[in-house]
């Protein structure tokens, strides 16, 4: 069979077209960063591919070839989809309560055979384009300040809360501040937003004090203080400190960085590995990767901009400040400026479950910046 039996000109003059409209600077951006990661995974294990490195790179080659094809998606695809991603998602969260795979003290996982799922991560995606579908056809007016805005908290809130229960604190704060950016964006009134400020300051205390685990307790004090017990759960932070440090201005060297290479730096392939790349690449080595994790933000947030939908400008912004937020609670965390809670560097650390769901963020924001003319209802017309 032939090529043009399969597909009429038309369509393939179509997808060259829209081939032609991907951001190739924010695919050379990603594609630098996945690089670093592959060079990182390989000096960390001695100058081995094995065992994180050629899977690592095998899974990003993948990754961006999804990337590309979801770009080609319709933005009025995505739109339909927002809801019923966001139901599945909703669902998958509370099974996890019910029937979740239990490891290292905490049930975050669904088992589908030898397949172990996290649906926090694909709620990550699901809130954004939940919220980006509510706000499309409210009013600037209800965006401000109505009864309205109880609906995406209660979007925003109920996820958080029972990723919260898994517990994952790390990744209900992520998806918090990423529906805290969404609402912001649509157009939160600055007095609301102060209000909501003054709230969670005077309910953080009462959370720290009766609802916080045992564990997360530990986390913050560590935090404060990890020199109070440097051989134990002040360990990590303080290693990392070393290792951050040690580096200096260019780095000790490929390979040569002592903390990584003699396993004193703990998870250095997953949490750590930013400080496992100071120090065998320095200042100089940490500014350039967060320059590039600074262009694709940017990259990013300018295709938002261009969007001629609103839809399409606040799921690309929405995913954006999730991918922002990884990058700083990661980069705070080894810098000892925020308590460890297990967030990875986004594209740098080892993992196929995180790359997967950043991939997919990026893919939607390149299918805005493609489509970037489509205009978007809010009715039945909503899909093709």
């Amino acid at each position: 069979m032939t090529s043009s039996a399969l597909t009429r000109p038309g369509e393939r003059d179509r997808l060259v077209v829209k081939f032609s409209q991907i951001d190739w600077a924010l695919t050379a951006v990603i594609c630098l960063i996945g690089a670093a990661s592959g060079l990182m995974l390989y000096s960390i294990a001695g100058g081995h591919w094995a065992p994180w490195a050629a899977s690592q790179m095998g899974l990003f080659g993948l990754c961006v070839a999804m990337m590309l094809a979801l770009a080609m998606v319709d933005l009025r695809v995505w739109f339909t989809l927002a809801y019923p991603l966001y139901a599945i998602s909703l669902l998958l969260l509370v099974a996890v309560m019910l029937v979740g795979h239990h490891s290292l003290g905490a049930t975050r996982w669904l088992a589908i055979g030898r397949f172990h799922f996290q649906p926090s991560e694909l709620m990550k995606i699901a809130l954004v384009l939940a919220l980006a579908r509510f706000y499309h056809g409210l009013s600037a007016q209800n965006a401000r300040l109505s009864w309205w805005l109880l609906i995406p908290a209660a979007m925003i809130g109920v996820p958080v809360l029972l990723i919260d229960k898994q517990p994952d604190l790390g990744t209900a704060v992520l998806l918090a501040g990423t529906g805290a950016a969404v609402v912001i964006l649509a157009g939160l009134s600055l007095r609301v937003l102060g209000l909501l400020t003054v709230g969670v300051i005077a309910v953080a205390p009462i959370y720290y004090k009766f609802l916080m685990k045992g564990y997360q307790h530990d986390r913050i004090l560590t935090f404060l203080h990890p020199e109070n017990d440097p051989s134990g759960k002040g360990y990590h932070i303080l290693q990392a400190k070393i290792a951050l440090g040690s580096g200096g201005i260019l780095g000790k060297g490929f390979e040569l960085g002592s903390q990584s290479q003699l396993n004193f730096l703990p998870e250095k392939q997953t949490d750590f590995i930013f400080a496992a790349l100071a120090e065998e690449f320095g200042l100089l080595g940490c500014g350039s990767l967060l320059l590039l994790y600074g262009a694709a933000v940017i990259i990013a947030l300018r295709i938002a901009n261009i969007s001629h939908s609103h839809f399409g400008r606040l799921a690309a912004a929405g995913v954006t400040a999730t991918f922002a937020l990884y990058t700083l609670f990661n980069g705070a965390s080894v810098m000892g400026l925020a308590p460890v809670v297990g967030v990875p560097m986004p594209l740098l650390s080892y993992g196929g479950t995180v790359m997967i769901t950043v991939m997919v963020s990026f893919g939607l924001i390149q299918a805005v910046r493609v489509h970037r003319y489509t205009e978007v209802t809010s009715g039945k017309g909503a899909v093709l």
